[in-house]
């Protein structure tokens, strides 16, 4: 099967030749015919295999028969995705296609000027990319007004569940009309989604190409116990070894990555770094400085999971496990795009053992142990149950430094010194994991402004 297959325009198929696209991948291949039917989708897919497109096209061909230009203010086309980085990834992807059609493709999202975009979608728009933050401030300010809207895709819907958007999806589904085509494409299946599945999508059409949460085949994936510590030493060895490759390596916190980002600078690589403290701008700088070659790192939080598309990214390093093990399948997947190979290589630290096990969990299978030896014992390292079994070098786990517990006494999470650490004489008892539940509330309530 080719594109000219499927019933696209074929000012579309022209477009999809001249960038290198002529066969779909699995994920087109199911979901396109469907979606030209008219049918509602439910789009299961590794991340990398193309869901952009899946949507994209079908959309775009759909929009481009309907007669006349939209009115002042509306839109016919909704895409929601959870992060900038995304939606603006979308969007490149969309114009692509597009070109030539005269369609209207726009961008609303946070940190960027909103009366420019006020301005913008005066003139009506054909498919509208958001933010569901950001669009629900210009519904606020009537600027736009969803009820011609006939197409609707949530992409990477199960982070807009875990960044705290439900409520704004459902106000935004208030105001949309009930006969309209809808679109829900995700790489993982948790829970909550069977609820947006159901309020959203009407008889759906399920297809997938792998089973919910599992990363592409072709990720060589491995973990190496190390005290939080000695991360960035083992870091820069690990950099050392591929210097001519490009790199991303995840962290946890906005502070922690600016900070690991500096380090690198000072080690001599030419790094840069995207969190939620960096303005919009300083964030699309340094995307494009990675994606052309003159930065070899891109530092990242969870809000760079889903919104970078760079086929050439070879090495993916989890400098600190992510609190979702969900997001460890997003992280890794930007690596081993487009059918590539990749490597993605976990630091655990032993405060980090309860994050590896749900890993672990959600792929089914455990990950091969590049160095370092396995924590011993159940309970956190605030507790002084995370000494390692090995020599206490760093290549058998990491060493214990000062007398204090292993992981030095810090904050899962934050990199922090604990304000007060736990007595060792107390033994845990296997029924509660200290300190956890206050760290995920806090996760919940931050995640919304984090991206």
């Amino acid at each position: 099967m080719d594109f000219n297959s499927l019933g696209l325009l074929p000012c579309i198929t022209e477009n999809l030749a001249e960038l290198g696209l002529t066969r779909p991948t699995p994920i087109q291949t199911k979901a396109i015919p469907h979606a030209m039917e008219g049918r509602d989708i439910l789009g299961l897919a590794q991340t990398g295999t193309g869901k952009t497109a899946a949507f994209g096209l079908p959309l775009l061909t759909a929009i481009a028969r309907e007669q006349g230009k939209p009115e002042p203010k509306t839109v016919r086309g909704l895409v929601l995705a959870p992060t900038r980085e995304l939606a603006k990834q979308i969007v490149e992807n969309l114009q692509a296609y597009a070109k030539g059609t005269h369609m209207r493709v726009g961008l609303v999202v946070g940190g960027a000027s909103i009366n420019a975009q006020v301005n913008r979608l005066a003139r009506g728009t054909d498919v509208l990319v958001a933010t569901p933050g950001r669009l629900i401030d210009l519904l606020d300010r009537r600027a736009v007004t969803l009820s011609q809207t006939r197409f609707l895709v949530l992409d990477e819907a199960d982070q807009m569940l875990d960044l705290g958007f439900i409520h704004a999806l459902r106000r935004i589904a208030t105001l949309l009309p009930q006969t309209r085509q809808t679109m829900l494409f995700s790489a993982t299946m948790p829970k909550l989604m069977a609820e947006i599945a159901g309020s959203y999508l009407t008889d759906p059409v399920r297809v997938e190409t792998a089973p919910p949460g599992k990363p592409a085949d072709k990720i060589e994936q491995s973990v190496h116990f190390i005290a939080q510590g000695e991360k960035t030493a083992l870091l820069i060895e690990h950099l050392d070894a591929h210097r001519a490759d490009p790199a991303i390596v995840f962290a946890r916190t906005k502070h922690g990555s600016e900070r690991l980002m500096k380090n690198l600078l000072a080690a001599g690589y030419a790094a840069v770094a995207v969190h939620g403290n960096k303005s919009q701008g300083q964030r699309d700088r340094a995307i494009r400085e990675f994606r052309e070659g003159e930065a070899m790192v891109l530092v990242a939080t969870d809000v760079a999971a889903r919104g970078i598309d760079i086929p050439g990214i070879r090495y993916v390093y989890n400098y600190d496990l992510p609190n979702v093990a969900d997001n460890y399948v997003h992280r890794i997947g930007r690596t081993a795009r487009a059918g590539r190979d990749g490597t993605a290589i976990a630091y655990c630290a032993p405060a980090e053992m309860g994050e590896l096990r749900d890993i672990q969990k959600l792929l089914g299978k455990e990950l091969p142990v590049s160095g370092g030896t396995v924590w011993s014992g159940g309970a956190s390292a605030e507790q002084g149950a995370g000494k390692p079994k090995g020599n206490g070098r760093r290549g058998n786990g990491g060493r214990r430094r000062g007398g204090k517990p292993a992981g030095g006494g810090e904050r899962k999470g934050n990199g922090q010194r604990a304000e007060a650490a736990k007595p060792a004489a107390q033994p845990s008892s296997g029924k509660a994991k200290p300190a956890r539940g206050n760290r995920r509330n806090a996760r919940g309530r931050g995640k919304a402004r984090a991206a």
